[in-house]
């Protein structure tokens, strides 16, 4: 418990930026389907394993918060937790676990959101401040896509962080971590 699977991941330096945890925890990460299913979670207890994965990969990955805390997060707020499954799953996506993905896979949310969500049904039934964007493009990313106008009057957020710049962080930070070369 505790610990990574893994021994040589023990040394990833991770960040415990509370303000950023909040705003995963609350979907107000200005990424839409990582939203929606952090507020579904809250709503209703439940969130499907796709974005489990997308959530989970997004706050060890894109904001390098300790994996940890998504981890209990899960486990005090799903009603299907349970210690085995929980820290397995969390174990995959922060490429630390037992059976991981590897630690340069690391999901793009806007990637995934348009693969497993293309028309955004999923987004508008639980992000209601982008109901409005009737573009199915759109929707996954308004504020890169010519409907920020219509999120930020809707109090959307902004996104939190650049995927492609947080992308390049992780892959530093996992291989500083295990000892491999950065250069």
């Amino acid at each position: 418990m505790n610990k990574p699977f893994k021994p040589e991941y023990s040394n990833i330096r991770w960040e415990y930026d509370l303000d950023q945890f909040e705003k995963w925890t609350s979907g107000m990460t200005g990424f839409p389907l990582v939203d929606a299913a952090m507020r579904q979670a809250a709503s209703t207890g439940y969130m499907h394993n796709r974005p489990r994965m997308v959530v989970a990969s997004f706050l060890a990955k894109d904001l390098m918060i300790d994996w940890r805390m998504g981890e209990k997060w899960f486990m005090e707020h799903l009603i299907d937790g349970s210690f085995a499954s929980n820290n397995g799953g969390w174990g995959f996506s922060a490429s630390c676990g037992v059976d991981p993905q590897p630690y340069f896979r690391i999901f793009n949310p806007l990637l995934q959101s348009e693969k497993f969500d293309p028309q955004g049904d999923y987004i508008r039934k639980w992000v209601p401040e982008l109901r409005d964007i009737k573009d199915n493009k759109s929707i996954h990313d308004p504020y890169g896509r010519g409907a920020g106008k219509i999120a930020e009057k809707n109090g959307y957020p902004k996104p939190m962080v650049n995927h492609k710049e947080a992308r390049e962080r992780a892959l530093e930070r996992y291989k500083a971590g295990i000892g491999r070369s950065t250069t």
